[in-house]
């Protein structure tokens, strides 16, 4: 029974591999025409949504614009924002100015498995569009975001949305996901920072206004607002250190973390850590949440 268990779940993962068509990413893939041709046509609908069709208002875009344009080579830039909608990336990179339709210049994202990566069709489609897929539950060290570790790597730019999950309500930034920070400390090049707060997609793809449901379009005649802060810094060397002098709880409950090499952290200060780096990650976003309301 054990064997065949084994097998069933051996199955299962390779069927999961094989929706996520990782080589339909790879920017050489049939000369990159294809990957062109998606984020052309998709952004050409952002611009739509965001600069047509809804009124949206960015406070500070040049900090965005600059860091997507020209920072330093083999730099890593990680934009972290609120999530609203299923509908926040694209639409949130289709304000006026943005080169959303530059294939090379375009983020990559992290997005939930099981809602882009349904089907072959789906997953070929968000591959060409750059997402990398997530498997939600199964922690910080999957395969994915080994991949994603990979994109900031190469230093490109890597979107993530560390609330884990959509909340259309008003509310302050809530308890970040540790994978972000993990993915900060186990690049080689520390990744610039730069956190986004918006507003206003909730009212463009609401959750329940169509018979409970969301809508078959993207709505229009709202106000999006979106606010760009600087750069969040953090000082890895200290805070490294500070996270091996964490006195070792007996009743800790490993997961089976792998050493961060070649710090050696174990499981609990890695645990440490990424919780400090989230929390002032949180705090940085709920200051810009705080400084949008009062702009709108």
């Amino acid at each position: 029974m054990e064997m065949e268990a084994s097998a069933a779940e051996g199955a299962a993962a390779a069927a999961a591999a094989a929706r996520t068509l990782r080589w339909a990413g790879r920017a050489g893939h049939l000369g990159g025409v294809p990957r062109a041709v998606v984020i052309a046509a998709v952004g050409a609908v952002a611009k739509a949504y965001s600069s047509l069709l809804n009124t949206t208002t960015v406070h500070n875009a040049d900090a965005l614009l600059c860091l997507v344009s020209s920072r330093p080579p083999g730099t890593p830039l990680l934009t972290v924002s609120n999530h609203m909608s299923t509908m926040d990336d694209p639409l949130m990179w289709g304000f006026k100015g943005f080169p959303i339709t530059d294939a090379k210049l375009g983020r990559w994202v992290l997005t939930a498995q099981d809602i882009c990566f349904r089907n072959v069709f789906m997953s070929y489609i968000f591959r060409l569009g750059k997402c990398v897929p997530i498997t939600r539950g199964a922690g910080i060290y999957q395969d994915h975001m080994n991949e994603a570790l990979e994109v900031l790597s190469s230093g490109d730019w890597l979107h993530s949305f560390p609330e884990g999950k959509i909340a259309q309500d008003d509310q302050p930034i809530r308890r970040l996901k540790w994978g972000t920070a993990s993915l900060i400390v186990r690049a080689p090049v520390t990744p610039i920072v730069l956190p986004i707060v918006h507003s206003g997609f909730e009212k463009v793809m609401p959750e329940k206004s169509f018979f409970g449901r969301r809508p078959p379009v993207p709505l229009w005649n709202k106000e999006i607002h979106i606010i760009i802060g600087e750069p969040v810094e953090f000082d890895l060397p200290s805070l490294k250190q500070a996270a091996r002098t964490v006195p070792k709880d007996s009743s800790f409950e490993g997961k089976g973390w792998p050493s961060i090499m070649p710090d050696g952290l174990d499981e609990a200060a890695q645990r440490w850590l990424y919780q400090k780096m989230s929390d002032k990650i949180q705090s940085v976003m709920e200051t810009l949440r705080k400084r949008l309301l009062d702009l709108k």
